[in-house]
């Protein structure tokens, strides 16, 4: 099972993706850990991807996709999740085009659909456990609030990160998911249409509802 998740910082992404992995035995692929890897593995991608980063320049988009496919091909051998890409509308596109070019079949794509006001409100309450930052602590969540400043899954020491109280910094975030004409959302919409195709499966979630109830909607619909 092949699955792209879509999901304002916020919305409880990680969480899902997560549950959904451990479910389905997936490998849980994010953008971030895909550059890490090739440049910590010294792979040529890596290396050039390397230069850009160094220079403070956005890797390409031709060096990107490579990486990307090339991690879901080694690592998502057995299936992947694949989270934090495309981050426009053009990476849809190439990405869609990569994999039809390889014969990789997307089973599934997850769009969790929260306001933006909420998606803001619920970063700047996120504490992170020191165990495992997807243990569910959020001081703004009745169902996920902490024990004061313990871990309500563990009890482990809580802290945060420091992104996640910068409000400027979550509103340029945020402005790039929500834009739908070029922006995450917009991409997340190609998709939308490909499904309508009959090329994909898309699946929206109420990411209002509590964890447990986008769990079980989501895997509801997952077959």
């Amino acid at each position: 099972m092949n699955i792209l998740i879509f999901g304002p910082n916020g919305s409880g992404k990680g969480t899902q993706g997560e549950l959904v992995k451990q479910k389905y035995n997936l490998a849980h692929i994010e953008s971030g850990a895909i550059f890490r890897e090739h440049i910590g593995g010294g792979t040529d991608l890596g290396k050039k991807a390397k230069e850009y980063i160094d220079r403070g320049d956005l890797v390409p988009d031709d060096i990107t996709i490579p990486m990307v496919l090339e991690t879901l091909k080694t690592k998502g051998k057995d299936g992947w999740l694949l989270d934090g890409f495309p981050r426009n509308m053009v990476q849809a596109e190439k990405l869609w085009e990569a994999l039809q070019k390889e014969g990789l079949k997307l089973d599934y794509v997850i769009e969790i659909l929260l306001p933006r006001e909420i998606a803001k409100n619920r970063i700047m309450g996120r504490r992170l456990c020191k165990n495992n930052n997807n243990h569910p602590n959020n001081i703004f969540i009745d169902a996920i609030k902490p024990n004061g400043d313990k871990c309500r899954v563990c009890g482990g020491d809580l802290s945060t990160r420091s992104d996640d109280q910068d409000e400027a910094a979550i509103n340029k975030r945020h402005d790039i998911y929500y834009n739908t004409t070029d922006g995450t959302l917009a991409a997340a919409y190609y998709f939308k249409k490909l499904a309508q195709d009959g090329k994909t499966v898309y699946i929206e979630l109420n990411g209002e509802g509590t964890i447990d109830a986008i769990k079980e909607d989501l895997l509801s619909k997952l077959k």
